[in-house]
């Protein structure tokens, strides 16, 4: 970045500006100064400017360096020469310091130095001092506000930026979210109904030669599952609605009759005290529970208990099948891992204990108290 460029950034003015405040320390030297006096005046401006410039091009521990330098050379021209108004660099340069420890020791440096400096100039040069006693007041209120202004601001634009950039991702977290939320839903209803067309088709084949009447009326049912499906689809896109868990068994019952899987329910399916989004998270977690028993246990038997409790909802899906075995888990599919994730959303967890004999899978979702007017 240019100087130009960095200067008007961290000041908000253009340096054009301040060269009136390079001409006024001349005013102050020439009239009442000896000419050792004068060239020592024109050698401390000529260092507060290179000290000046060094102090915006440098990095690290050399930019409190020479800014320390600075205030040495703004206290010398205030005591011998009645100028205090380089000061008012220092101020502005301050308050665009970063470091806030650094902040707070130069500015309390140049507070000290700048009202010592006016006192000992009222000692030493009353007459000039109070001539620009207006002046002197002003520069000082400068001195004192000014760095704590442009501290804040500067806090402040920071702030927003900050919180600028945390909106953006949130927004990026979202649409991602969204999308796995979107995709997680669709892999779930689309997988049910498809492992249903699948077994019905097979069924269908089997029966064509044998019992035709009755293969026709598994077509049908194939033909009514995939306009289903295409309808819950176009549902989930276009509202996004919740499942509810009666209409959920509903769909279990049927797709375990289909694979010739005995079913039973204990507990019952209209829930109290459980949210709407509670609900839709067990239901989908339901139907990809019982996918993975059709696809995946060769069971006989599946038993869902829905045990609602004081603190908690608990839903048990059990099966009689082969287990997981020596498989882990997480190479079952997706299915387990979307379940844990949507339990997330809703504070709950699941656990899954497997044996040679079944799989359990428990689900649990905290319960929101209710208060009940009397």
């Amino acid at each position: 970045m240019k100087l130009k460029e960095r200067f008007r950034k961290n000041t908000g003015l253009s340096p054009f500006v301040w060269i009136v405040f390079y001409i006024l320390p001349f005013y102050f030297i020439f009239p009442t100064s000896s000419i050792p006096q004068i060239v020592f005046g024109i050698l401390m401006i000529i260092l507060f400017f290179v000290f000046y410039v060094l102090s915006f091009v440098a990095k690290g521990w050399l930019v409190y360096f020479w800014t320390s330098l600075q205030i040495v050379i703004s206290t010398i021209m205030g005591i011998f020469f009645s100028y205090i108004y380089f000061s008012l660099f220092l101020a502005f340069f301050i308050g665009n310091l970063k470091n806030r420890v650094a902040f707070w020791i130069l500015y309390g440096i140049l507070i000290a130095t700048t009202v010592g400096s006016i006192n000992v100039g009222f000692i030493l040069n009353s007459r000039v001092f109070v001539t620009q006693l207006p002046f002197v007041i002003l520069s000082t209120l400068a001195v004192i506000l000014l760095p704590i202004g442009t501290y804040n601001r500067n806090k402040e634009e920071k702030l927003k930026e900050q919180l600028e950039n945390a909106n953006k991702r949130i927004a990026d977290l979202v649409k991602m979210e969204e999308r796995q939320r979107i995709s997680r839903d669709l892999h779930d209803t689309l997988g049910q109904k498809l492992s249903l067309i699948g077994m019905k088709s097979d069924l269908a084949s089997r029966l064509i030669s044998k019992n035709p009447a009755q293969a026709q009326i598994e077509i049908k049912d194939v033909q009514q599952t995939a306009r289903i499906a295409l309808k819950e689809v176009r549902e989930l896109v276009t509202k996004m609605r919740g499942t509810r868990l009666d209409d959920e068994i509903k769909r279990i019952y049927q797709i375990l009759k289909t694979a010739q899987i005995k079913f039973r329910l204990k507990g019952d399916t209209h829930l109290k005290n459980t949210t709407l989004i509670a609900e839709n998270v067990v239901s989908m977690c339901l139907k990809e529970a019982v996918n993975n028993v059709v696809k995946h246990s060769q069971a006989t038997e599946c038993t869902i208990t829905i045990n609602p409790k004081e603190k908690e909802l608990e839903v048990t899906v059990e099966d009689n099948g082969i287990g997981l075995g020596d498989r882990d888990e997480r190479k079952v599919g997706n299915g387990i891992q979307g379940m844990r994730e949507r339990l997330e959303f809703v504070n709950g967890t699941l656990e899954i204990e497997s044996e040679n004999s079944g799989t359990t899978i428990k689900i649990k979702i905290p319960k929101v108290q209710r208060k009940i007017e009397e």
